[in-house]
């Protein structure tokens, strides 16, 4: 089933002389339940890709199809809804909020939605992630690797249509990236996960079922893995 949908995608920054063409025309689409690695050269444009998908940013021209639906048609209201809904976000740098333990860290979109959690999910997800003895633990008192596996949760914990993923692993050493990416292809296969990652790393990418490659704004490769 298709979950993503990606039409004609064009991305300007400036104008006259210091115009610069972030994307040119883009199209593709997602199944449900797929992992896509999208890769490239700095400057090719796939952080301003993602930043689109997840409604971060507005495109210049062309469409972006979640679920059906055309997510730059909603308002401002809606969009937000949307980001806090449909797409889970993970960063390089966690963004989590320093005076919030890892379960209200982790329990953040929902609570924002006056929501609680399902308490059996969250103790699941929870326990995925290895964090069980680090529950009531503070951002500052968690490793970077730590501090990265809550951030997953917090993507996850909504059940949402697409999670994101930009450089995951950048800020971390090789022994915690390993994990990362192990925790990736768990919620992938274990939860049904759509997932789109981006990576400069071939290797890291390589974890994905189908990797695209994009240079100078445009996909220059779409094949899948394995």
């Amino acid at each position: 089933m298709e979950i993503l949908k990606v039409e004609h995608l064009s991305k300007k920054y400036g104008k006259g002389d210091t115009e610069v063409e972030a994307l040119k025309d883009v199209s593709f689409t997602v199944e449900k339940g797929e992992f896509v690695a999208i890769v490239g050269p700095s400057g090719s444009g796939k952080s301003t890709l993602l930043h689109i998908l997840g409604g971060v940013d507005k495109p210049t021209s062309g469409h972006v199809y979640v679920e059906g639906s055309d997510v730059f048609s909603l308002n401002e209201n809606n969009l937000a809804i949307f980001r806090r809904r449909q797409v889970g976000l993970i960063y390089q740098f966690y963004n989590l909020i320093p005076i919030l333990n890892v379960t209200e860290n982790i329990s953040l979109p929902m609570m924002l939605d006056g929501k609680e959690p399902d308490k059996n999910y969250l103790m699941e997800l929870i326990k995925t992630l290895g964090l069980e003895k680090r529950v009531n633990h503070l951002p500052n008192e968690l490793s970077g690797g730590q501090q990265q596996r809550v951030s997953i949760g917090r993507a996850l914990i909504y059940h949402p249509s697409l999670v994101l993923a930009d450089e995951p692993t950048g800020n971390l050493d090789s022994k915690s990236s390993h994990e990362i990416m192990e925790l990736l292809e768990i919620s992938n296969k274990k939860y049904g996960q759509t997932i789109i990652m981006i990576t400069h790393d071939e290797n890291l990418a390589m974890h994905a079922s189908r990797i695209i490659t994009i240079e100078d704004g445009r996909i220059i490769r779409d094949e899948k893995v394995g």
